[in-house]
């Protein structure tokens, strides 16, 4: 059973640096489990750690049920796929696939079968007798791939393996790799900075932050159910809006007010009464997914859940038409929870208006329109300023 657990894994470094903050995780066997995250949160030590290349400071990692924790790499049976391919060049492609079994002392007639077998599911049996160097990049990662696979490891680790392919050819690579991974049942553990990948490729995705789990799920309920501000501001595209209100109480009746606009909670969130009443009067952070807001006309929008706005610019793609509009409510916290790569010293509203954008139909409204969109029942999220997490029951 290719199973993977770490239990309260930390990475702390000679420097002081903790790269892996006391971290547990079961990957069940089978699944194609994506760490996503950005650059520089932990994502790829962690991987090293499940790997071997780097030793943790505290905890342990399970792998088929057994404590790998002390094992040299050799001893884990895992196989890893890097970003640069790592390709011997000299090698032909029969021969680099085949490496991955060198050291097994198999007969060779065994070998042949596992070289040719894993050629033909990776679609590269025609290519066996070629050089690295005669192959597109897309060839070149599939067979990086077969020398993992034909080793039939316990588990397939994958570190942002199409961070080096253009955008039409990684489309094409994720399903293809997608289908290996069915196809050949094993265990994999996935690492990307790009929610595009993560959202398509994993059962379930996990997002990281500073060397800590922020929530695991599958990705249709990441992305409907935010654990937390960071989350909610770092999967989407166009990112989640963002911006602090005021939760208002009268005739027994609960409202946000942002932006000098008041919206009624029942109407526009799913958040529970109880939960709401306590934060009356206070400060939350509203999130809606652009999607979420529409004109109000075409979604049916309750009285209580609409908004008031002045297009300022519209982008059309497809069939879609994506409304921005500025907002009079700013996001009270130390940084942009939607941009994580770039911390700020001074406040996040001292830096820039805060613009929301809407995805609308392409026969939407433009520039200088007044329009009037409806908030989706249900889909308004309400987060706690100081801790982040979202306001639930």
């Amino acid at each position: 059973m290719g199973t993977v657990a770490l239990d309260r894994v930390t990475k702390t470094y000679r420097n002081g640096t903790v790269a892996i903050r006391s971290l547990s995780l079961a990957i069940a066997d089978g699944e194609l489990f994506v760490l996503l995250g950005p650059s520089g949160c932990g994502k790829t030590t962690l991987l090293r750690a499940v790997a071997g290349l780097e030793d943790v400071t505290e905890g342990r990692i399970l792998i088929a049920g057994q404590d790998v924790t002390e094992l040299r790499p050799k001893d884990r049976d895992v196989a890893m796929v890097f970003q640069n391919y790592a390709l011997y060049p000299h090698m032909s492609v029969y021969d680099n696939i085949a490496f991955g079994v060198q050291s097994r002392r198999l007969k060779k007639a065994e070998v042949d079968a596992r070289v040719r077998r894993v050629a033909a599911l990776l679609e590269v049996d025609h290519l066996l007798k070629r050089k690295p160097r005669m192959l597109s990049g897309g060839e070149q990662q599939r067979v990086a791939m077969g020398r993992a696979i034909v080793r039939d490891p316990e588990v397939f680790l994958m570190d942002e393996p199409l961070s080096n392919v253009d955008a039409r050819l990684r489309l094409q690579l994720r399903a293809e790799i997608a289908r290996i991974q069915k196809d050949v049942g094993v265990t994999m553990l996935y690492v990307t900075h790009d929610q595009t990948e993560a959202m398509t490729l994993g059962d379930r995705v996990g997002v990281m932050r500073d060397g800590i789990l922020q929530q695991v799920a599958a990705p249709g309920d990441l992305y409907r159910n935010p654990r937390n501000l960071f989350v909610a501001g770092f999967v989407g595209s166009p990112p989640m809006n963002l911006a602090e209100a005021t939760v208002e109480e009268a005739d027994g009746d609960l409202f946000v007010r942002f932006s000098g606009q008041r919206i009624r909670a029942a109407a526009a969130t799913s958040t529970p009464r109880e939960a709401l009443r306590a934060y009356a009067w206070r400060q939350v952070v509203v999130g809606i997914r652009p999607e979420d807001l529409h004109l109000a006309a075409a979604v049916d929008a309750p009285e209580g859940a609409r908004l008031r706005v002045a297009i300022e610019r519209r982008e059309t793609i497809g069939p879609d038409a994506y409304l921005h509009f500025g907002v009079d409510a700013p996001l009270l916290l130390g940084r942009d929870p939607r941009e994580p790569h770039e911390p700020i010293d001074e406040s996040w509203p001292a830096e820039r208006r805060n613009v929301w954008i809407a995805r609308s139909s392409t026969g939407a409204g433009g520039p200088g329109d007044a329009v009037e969109l409806g908030i989706r029942s249900g889909r308004m999220l309400l987060f706690d300023p100081r801790t982040g997490d979202v306001i639930e029951g």
